[in-house]
């Protein structure tokens, strides 16, 4: 027969009694840890995309075409510039989240041209082609613009390489545009080994450099406007600091340092020279294409092999501007987005520049980038720091560009300061928020 269980009134003296013995006496059994609670995981999380603690990647549209630049206006609508590419026609894709769930459910795909840069004014929208400039008039809270395009600047050239262009609406009224240099580095025999360079690189009378055009006239040419800066390579990435209204540009680097000078350069020194240049563009500077490039291992401009350099001798660079920092090679920057202030991200992601890295083709044995890297600032000018914010667009250690998943092209910031991120390939369009 079994034994009757003791009633309540037995077991809390006793426990208590027990308690108070092992108090009084001590042991040497270890606490007992706590179980954390689990943080659920939203599922509109896109997994593959790793963000910092305390963000989430979410797929903003999954597909809208061949993206390039962002836009957002004040009240969150996103404006994605598209490429003419395989037969698919560009223009312009205009996404409203109606239902403010982080999701684009409005989508008006407008304009017949292909192109890279955007840029929203007051009523109005810019878009940059190849070759030119355009201007909608695009009412306020209006999908699509109001009739035809009006041409800002036209016949930009586009020939060769570096075609895109990347504009910035400053608030004076002017516009700047980046237009890339047409060679890798203005040899006589394009990308040839041992071919020297041209001296005067001809180029630079109508490329590699940005240029500021005046917004109050239409059927501009080049020749109208002012080469603001030369010696750029490429600044596929350029931006106005929102407080100060200063240019910023992220400049690609040249290329085939090894593979030209096989002499002077290492396979490791062809996968990590030069730098990608992040520099604040003065009026009047010169960051020294094609006669000079950034050396990351020393933070210094040295002379390129097709102008007698060794990858040591300075030269005539001692004199070029200089990048405020140097990023890895060959990641190639084509977006960039400057932020200041604002609560919407923690710190430290309050004030500081988003770049968006198209990613490497060129380096071995992996090709590397694929990121929206974050440069933090200390009042208007950057820190020198930067680390990588979102990655995982590669899907994975990829040896040629043709095996990436996706390509970041374009960054932009939306007035809640959520970040949005636009993919070349497919076209999704990510919102990083934080939760």
């Amino acid at each position: 027969m079994d034994k009757e269980s003791p009633g309540p009134g037995f077991a809390i003296p006793l426990t208590a009694a027990l308690l108070a013995f092992l108090a009084a006496c001590g042991t040497d059994e270890p606490a007992q840890p706590q179980v954390p609670t689990e943080v659920p995981v939203d599922p509109r999380c896109e997994a593959t995309i790793t963000v910092p603690d305390g963000f989430c990647a979410r797929v903003f549209h999954p597909g809208v075409g061949p993206a390039r630049h962002l836009a957002v206006a004040d009240n969150g609508d996103v404006f994605v510039a598209l490429r003419n590419r395989g037969g698919q026609a560009g223009g312009v894709v205009a996404l409203r989240d109606a239902n403010g769930d982080d999701e684009a459910e409005q989508m008006q795909r407008w304009g017949d041209q292909g192109g890279s840069g955007i840029a929203l004014g007051d009523g109005v929208l810019y878009f940059a082609t190849n070759s030119s400039v355009l201007r909608f008039t695009l009412p306020a809270g209006s999908l699509t613009p109001s009739g035809s395009p009006e041409t800002i600047v036209d016949r930009l050239p586009s020939d060769r390489n570096h075609a895109t262009k990347s504009i910035a609406l400053h608030p004076d009224g002017s516009i700047f545009v980046g237009i890339g240099s047409p060679s890798n580095a203005c040899q006589t025999i394009p990308r040839t080994a041992g071919s020297p360079g041209k001296d005067p690189c001809g180029e630079l009378t109508l490329r590699a450099g940005i240029w500021r055009f005046a917004t109050d006239r239409t059927g501009q040419r080049q020749s109208g406007g002012e080469r603001f800066s030369t010696g750029v390579r490429n600044a596929g990435a350029i931006a106005l600091h929102p407080v100060t209204s200063e240019l910023y540009a992220v400049i690609h680097g040249r290329d085939q340092l090894r593979e030209l000078w096989p002499t002077f350069y290492s396979d490791v020194d062809g996968s990590e020279k030069p730098s990608e240049e992040f520099a604040l563009i003065e009026e009047g500077s010169d960051f020294g294409w094609p006669y000079c490039y950034h050396d990351p291992s020393n933070n210094t401009k040295v002379l390129a092999p097709e102008y007698g350099g060794d990858g040591i001798e300075v030269g005539r660079c001692a004199d070029m501007d200089m990048p405020a920092i140097g990023l890895p090679a060959h990641w190639a920057p084509n977006a960039l987005a400057i932020v200041s202030g604002g609560t919407a991200y923690p710190e430290p992601y309050r004030n500081g520049a988003f770049v968006a890295f198209h990613g490497s083709w060129n380096r071995s044995p992996l090709q590397a980038g694929y990121n929206v890297v974050w440069i933090p600032f200390q009042g208007n000018r950057p820190t020198g720091d930067w680390s990588v914010f979102a990655d995982g667009f590669s899907g994975g250690e990829i040896s040629a560009s043709i095996q990436a998943d996706f390509r970041p092209t374009g960054v932009a910031v939306g007035p809640d300061g959520s970040v949005y991120v636009s993919d070349s390939l497919r076209g999704r369009i990510w919102k990083i928020v934080a939760d």
